[in-house]
């Protein structure tokens, strides 16, 4: 399915933002202000990225600017107290960062944010040089793709695969990303197939499948 954007270099932003170990607090406060980001990669002097500081690395400094934590709390929040103290970005960075590569799919990449519970990723190569950023935005462009790319894409890649020689023709129409399909097909046993790649395309946000067998039974 060579048609749409599958890898994370093909919708990650490329003119990134970083700061090195040594920015002061403020100076990275105002920098997440300016571009509007919500974290900044940390980068050696090579490019290479040690860490990523996020404004939930930066909010313990507010928590705790006029309170007196109690024992319990400083024992469970060793981590935070430490960064309400802290003054430079190799103090206040998550690390190791969270990363992905540019030739992860967009569905890894998802996956990554979901589990680490993160809103961007730095992309990096094999050395670890930062090459881009991807956000959660950057993976939703995908269900911007218009309707007539995505039916070309499935009419290409999946039912004139799957379907060369139909009872009757395939007809593919797709309206606000959901994606119907209609006809009569030699090999019904293809059908189930034929739905679970029609959703893999991406952008595809649903799959109504009204293919029926040369015996007119559908899936």
């Amino acid at each position: 399915m060579h048609g749409s954007p599958h890898r994370v270099s093909d919708v990650m932003t490329r003119a990134v933002v970083a700061v090195g170990r040594t920015a002061l607090f403020k100076d990275i406060v105002e920098r997440m202000d300016q571009w509007k980001v919500s974290a900044l990669p940390v980068l050696e002097g090579d490019g290479r990225v040690i860490g990523v500081v996020s404004e939930a690395d930066l909010l313990p400094k507010e928590e705790f600017r006029d309170s007196d934590p109690d024992r319990l709390t400083q024992t469970r929040r060793l981590a935070d107290l430490a960064k309400a103290g802290a003054s430079r970005a190799e103090e206040l960075m998550s690390t190791p960062a969270v990363t992905v590569h540019a030739d992860a799919t967009l569905a890894e990449a998802a996956r990554i944010m979901a589990v680490r519970h993160v809103k961007r990723l730095p992309v990096v190569n094999a050395e670890g040089v930062l090459d881009g950023v991807v956000s959660r935005g950057d993976l939703l462009k995908v269900f911007l793709r218009p309707d007539n790319d995505l039916a070309d894409e499935i009419r290409r890649d999946v039912v004139d695969v799957l379907f060369p020689a139909p009872v009757e023709p395939v007809h593919i129409i797709v309206s606000e990303g959901v994606a119907t399909l209609t006809g009569r097909v030699a090999d019904a046993t293809r059908i189930p197939l034929a739905v679970r790649l029609v959703r893999g395309v991406e952008g595809v946000v649903g799959v109504d499948c009204r293919l029926t067998g040369a015996d007119g039974r559908g899936i």
